[in-house]
């Protein structure tokens, strides 16, 4: 089956267009299900994080599937047709399959050696599997690609003397303000970026962290992690006048801070700058600040810079990661490969195994003078004569599975052993054997996939 990859990223469209696209994960779950029952896929996952919203399908006809992906996409951000031209990017077949990997390893995040991201890929697939949105392919895919990123994690250095988005933003506080020591810190938002942001600030000499969130009870126990105290929301614009940076990681569908409100706290604070780091998609902090005298507003998008002037420090760990990726590519297509060829080798044993039984049948009135004992001793060596013979072939029709011309040797088995019915279409795409939908979910060691609920429509974009 053939894999697609359609989506955007940090490396290809700004946040402004990034944050329009970001889906929830009902928003994710939701359009999966709809391209299934639109007959776009056979299969799908669909995954979106700050720096990437990207839709994968199995089954799909990349022609069909990238105007049906993008106009979908574009109806939720509320973009105009066209506006993803030029930033919107597709892959199918082992290219798909690298990409996959590379996400899943950080290798093609906008920090590499990250681990958020892992996290990321298996929620968005254990969702799409919950949903019934996965089937034997990309079970096996998604599954091989969590593997990759821990073997990456594991085999590798690349998550050592991580440069992050936090560690970034740290630099940039010391850019604005010079010294950490004693300043006050205001987190909106009480997840693990806002957690890391504020400890690489507090190891930087920041002192009093003032945590902000819509739940106290959230606020109270990151507050508990970084000696902090928590406020409720109501009580921002006090602490935003006391404040020297701002960390803002919310999962609000909206601006929390507008340009309106900061003016009217910048009064009460003449000549203090104000740092704020917008670490949110979609943004929390209306972009407009930056334009206030006092204020210096960046977000993650500004991260950039900082964190690829350090990427030359990993460059021999991105290598042996890359080399990684190229052997499980690899094994992923010698898996989907040996697929293919598992409906010719299944029917060639129930053709010999009818055969043999059907003999061991017409000899019974011979071997009616055995003990049932010694009937059933026939029975079980010729069965084990029929395995015999047939091991050999069975081997090397799987070593042949992923070399040139094979699906000539599938077609010769039918042949040769009449085999009664055509043998199953040899999809062949970048080099990969892919097997039909059907063989596809056909995989005895798959559970049958739960009946997908009634989803409700993507929610609207900003």
């Amino acid at each position: 089956m053939h894999p697609v990859v359609l989506g955007i990223s940090h490396k290809t469209a700004p946040l402004g267009l990034r944050e329009r696209l970001a889906l929830t994960r009902d928003d994710c779950v939701s359009l999966a299900g709809r391209l299934l029952d639109d007959g776009i896929g056979a299969e799908a996952v669909v995954l979106s994080t700050c720096n990437r919203t990207e839709v994968y399908l199995a089954g799909a006809d990349a022609r069909v599937a990238e105007p049906c992906v993008l106009r979908l996409l574009c109806e939720h951000g509320g973009l105009e047709a066209g506006e993803l031209s030029g930033v919107a990017y597709c892959a199918t077949g082992d290219a798909a399959v690298t990409h996959l990997f590379r996400v899943a390893t950080s290798l093609d995040s906008m920090v590499v050696g990250e681990a958020q991201v892992l996290a990321q890929v298996r929620d968005a697939f254990e969702a799409a599997h919950r949903a019934g949105t996965t089937g034997a392919v990309f079970n096996r895919l998604f599954r091989q690609a969590i593997e990759v990123g821990k073997r990456v994690r594991t085999e590798t250095a690349i998550g050592d003397r991580l440069v992050s988005v936090s560690s970034a933003a740290v630099d940039l506080a010391r850019q604005v303000l010079g010294t950490l020591d004693d300043r006050v810190v205001v987190v909106l938002g009480a997840g693990e970026t806002s957690e890391l942001t504020v400890a690489s600030l507090q190891a930087q000499g920041a002192c009093a962290v003032i945590v902000v969130n819509r739940s106290l009870a959230s606020a109270e126990e990151l507050a508990a992690r970084c000696r902090g105290r928590a406020v409720c929301l109501d009580e921002l614009d006090e602490h935003l006048a006391a404040a020297d940076i701002v960390i803002s990681s919310t999962a609000a569908p909206g601006l929390v801070v507008d340009r309106s409100r900061l003016e009217r706290v910048m009064r009460r604070r003449p000549r203090r700058p104000l740092l704020l780091v917008d670490l949110a998609v979609p943004r929390d902090l209306d972009p407009a600040i930056g334009g206030l005298a006092g204020c210096h507003l960046c977000d993650i998008d500004d991260l950039q810079a900082v964190v690829a002037a350090e990427r030359s420090e990993r460059e021999r760990e991105i290598a042996q990661a890359q080399l990684i990726v190229g052997e499980e590519v690899e094994r992923l297509n010698a898996w989907i490969a040996e697929r293919h060829v598992v409906p010719t080798i299944s029917r060639l044993r129930d053709s010999v195994e009818s055969i043999r039984a059907a003999e061991v049948a017409r000899q019974s009135g011979r071997l009616a003078s055995l003990s049932p004992e010694q009937r059933d001793d026939v029975d079980q060596l010729t069965v084990a004569i029929v395995r015999k013979i047939l091991h050999l072939p069975t081997v090397r029709l799987k070593e042949l599975a992923a070399a040139p011309g094979a699906a000539a040797y599938v077609d010769a088995v039918w042949r040769l052993f009449d085999l009664d019915v055509a043998p199953p279409v040899d999809d062949r795409r970048d080099g990969a054997v892919v097997p039909l939908v059907a063989e596809a979910r056909a995989d005895a060691g798959e559970a049958a996939a739960p009946e997908r609920p009634a989803r409700a429509a993507l929610s609207p974009g900003r």
